[in-house]
């Protein structure tokens, strides 16, 4: 298997904080490929994207630009006819493109504000990881209950700094990280007071209500966070949860379905869609989801009982 890389060291490869690189997950802009033991993981494929969204945001391109390019990114890295040490990635602000020993295998028009060798990049991650480390300020953090990677606050809001919506959203996943709900909830409200749109603190908010049984609450949270952010994964998948408890088998599906559509790596959804199959007669895709849930995640306290379940159909 491929080198898997922590959060701490994508931070320490591209000098950024740990919770912006939360943050990115929490609102599926870039993300995290890998679950292992309850921690999110990069492969070097993501690392790719993560450079890519720095150099493009460096650029003060559009959110919407830069989402749109690392989409053809993805398509790009996952062709395997070019092998990545020879890749260079290059966009010109609205088309991402690739070159393979000079030979341009997306179409591509404009100046090139973005261009790095794969190569050189591998070459920085591992003089990075090599160098010794300081004792760092943010402790290693695992996946919080709910099915959305948590994200870390670097700290409390500066009080002389004007609140922001993202201040309080990173206070808020503080707090439920701590199991202070209470506070979480009231962070969350208040970064959406202050920004409607952040749909990573819709999903949040949606977790808390439907853990208290306020699942019309939920359901409503959910709802919203997906109106604003359709392709976000972990509010997808919380929908799902939510309609196959309240009895909407067929919906519960449909939903599951679109998150291991679009975010094939999304291990849990994969589990959790192989169940409700099961559970339905549907034995040959519940072995096919169950078999790629036990690829991604071998090594959860899940997987065991996966097995079990896997042998039994």
């Amino acid at each position: 298997m491929s080198e898997l890389y922590s959060i701490k060291d994508v931070a320490r490869i591209f000098g950024v904080q740990e919770s912006r690189l939360r943050y990115w997950i929490q609102t599926g802009f870039v993300g995290a490929s890998v679950r292992r033991n309850g921690r999110l993981y990069y492969r070097f494929e993501d690392l790719i994207a993560v450079k890519a969204a720095l150099e493009l945001l460096g650029r003060e391109l559009s959110m919407q630009s830069v989402r749109k390019n690392l989409d053809g990114l993805r398509e790009i890295i996952r062709d395997e006819r070019h092998p990545m040490n020879r890749l260079r990635i290059c966009s010109d602000g609205e088309t991402v493109v690739a070159v393979d020993d000079d030979v341009v295998f997306e179409p591509s028009s404009g100046q090139v504000v973005m261009s790095f060798a794969v190569d050189s990049l591998r070459n920085r991650v591992t003089e990075v990881l090599e160098l010794p480390t300081a004792r760092a300020k943010d402790s290693q953090v695992t996946s919080a209950p709910s099915a959305v990677p948590a994200a870390v606050d670097d700290g409390p809001t500066e009080s002389h700094e004007p609140p922001s919506a993202y201040g309080y959203f990173l206070d808020g996943v503080a707090a439920d990280e701590r199991g202070d709900e209470l506070a979480a909830e009231q962070r969350y409200r208040l970064a959406l007071d202050l920004e409607p749109g952040l749909a990573a603190a819709h999903t949040n908010l949606g977790n808390i209500l439907y853990r208290r049984g306020k699942v019309e609450d939920a359901r409503q949270a959910f709802e919203t966070a997906l109106e604003y952010e359709p392709h976000q994964p972990e509010a997808r998948f919380n929908m799902g949860n939510l309609l196959h408890d309240l009895g909407e088998t067929e919906h519960a599906i449909s939903e599951l379905r679109r998150v291991v559509r679009s975010h094939p790596d999304f291990a849990d959804a994969h589990y959790n869609l192989a169940l409700i199959l099961a559970r339905l007669g549907g034995v040959a895709q519940a072995r096919t989801h169950l078999e790629q849930y036990l690829t991604l995640d071998p090594g959860s306290e899940w997987a065991d009982r996966g097995r079990s379940f896997l042998a039994t159909l």
